[in-house]
Order: C-alpha cells, then sequence, then structure tokens
C-alpha cells in the first residue's frame, strides 16, 4: 500500500463521501436497518448515526482499510448502537451464512474490485426474510453524461483509490442472488454530473 492510499485517501474519501448531498442519501436509507446489521465497506463511519437504537441490536463494519476505522473513532462513538470492525475483504466476509437481518451498502460497490463476488456474499450471509439497503453513484441515464463517465474513469480511479464511476450497479444487482424491491434515482444537486448520479433503494433474497 502506497503512502497516498494509507495516510491520505482515507481523508479524500471522508471529506467526498461526507459532503452533504451525499449525506441526504444516507439518511434516506440508513434508519431503514433493523436487527443485525452487516455494514460493507464501514469506512470512516460515515453511517454511523443515523442507526436507530430502537431498530438495530449491533452493525458489523466490513472494511479493509483500518486507517479508515481510526478516523472512524469520533462518529462511532457518538452512534447509539454497538458497531463493530472487521477488517476483512467484501469478497470475503468472514460471517457465518444466514446471520444477518439487513445489509447496508452505502457508496462502496464502486470501488470493491469483484463487486459480483461481494454480492453473492452479502446474500449467503442475509437471512432469508433479511432486506439489502443501497445507496451509490451510477452508471448516468444520458448518452452524453456516460462518455464523460467512462472517459473519466481511469483517471477517476486513481484519484479515488479504485472508485468507479461508470458501474452498472442496477446491473449487478440484477445479475446477483438479489431481488431490487424499490429503485430510484436522480443527479444529486451541487454535484458534478460525471460523478453526481445517485442510485437508492432496496433488495431482499431472490
Amino acid at each position: 500500500m502506497s503512502f497516498y492510499e494509507k495516510r491520505i485517501l482515507p481523508h479524500v474519501i471522508n471529506c467526498a463521501c461526507g459532503a452533504p448531498a451525499v449525506a441526504r442519501q444516507r439518511e434516506k436509507v440508513v434508519p431503514e436497518a433493523k436487527g443485525r446489521v452487516l455494514e460493507l465497506g464501514i469506512g470512516t463511519g460515515l453511517n454511523a448515526t443515523y442507526y436507530r437504537a430502537a431498530d438495530v441490536t449491533e452493525v458489523v463494519g466490513v472494511d479493509p482499510s483500518r486507517e479508515s476505522w481510526v478516523l472512524a473513532q469520533p462518529k462511532i462513538a457518538e452512534a447509539s448502537v454497538p458497531i463493530e470492525y472487521c477488517e476483512a475483504s467484501a469478497e470475503d466476509i468472514p460471517l457465518p451464512s444466514d446471520s444477518i437481518d439487513t445489509a447496508v451498502i452505502t457508496y462502496t460497490l464502486c470501488t470493491i474490485p469483484q463487486p459480483e463476488k461481494a454480492l453473492q456474499e452479502v446474500a449467503r450471509v442475509l437471512r432469508s426474510d433479511g432486506r439489502v439497503l443501497i445507496a451509490e453513484h451510477a452508471l448516468a441515464p444520458d448518452a452524453a453524461v456516460i462518455k464523460w463517465q467512462n472517459r473519466l474513469n481511469g483517471l477517476w480511479g486513481k484519484i479515488a483509490g479504485g472508485c468507479h464511476i461508470n458501474r452498472d450497479i442496477r446491473g449487478l444487482l440484477d445479475a446477483s442472488p438479489l431481488q431490487v424491491r424499490q429503485w430510484q434515482g436522480m443527479y444529486l444537486p451541487q454535484t458534478p454530473r460525471v460523478a453526481g448520479y445517485n442510485v437508492w433503494g432496496t433488495a431482499s433474497l431472490k
């Protein structure tokens, strides 16, 4: 891991993913979590304060970056639910099958090297009546924007730790063992359109 990836990148991601428009998207999704929660890519803890103590028993936050977890501590301290850190990759979640009531996936599928495998793992650990809550930036619906997303994706990834601005999030879900139940999308205000198309919704096992 380079100096940039270890020392600088977590701060860059924390700033970008904590922008007010993105925070409003998190606020739409995260409070719907119930029971034992898996947060995929907990990062710097930007979702921590949105969990409701009345609904959530515990959160297991999976993330490969211990440096990000260190930055998360002030937010973890403010949370009203217990949050446990699990240093692992999304493609190999060290949890038993059928052990999670809610999986929360916010602004992380864009960066996971093998998102298809990660979604298979989410489906494996999800209970039969469990739900997946999703909020992500995604491939835009407009051809002109897609063209620029494709052009800038390589450079964007180098700056943003492997983030892809042109991932088809809905397509990944449709190809997974999960079935989308609710889905919305829009360009976020005060955000460049090339990185500003956001999708959010729910899914469950097929």
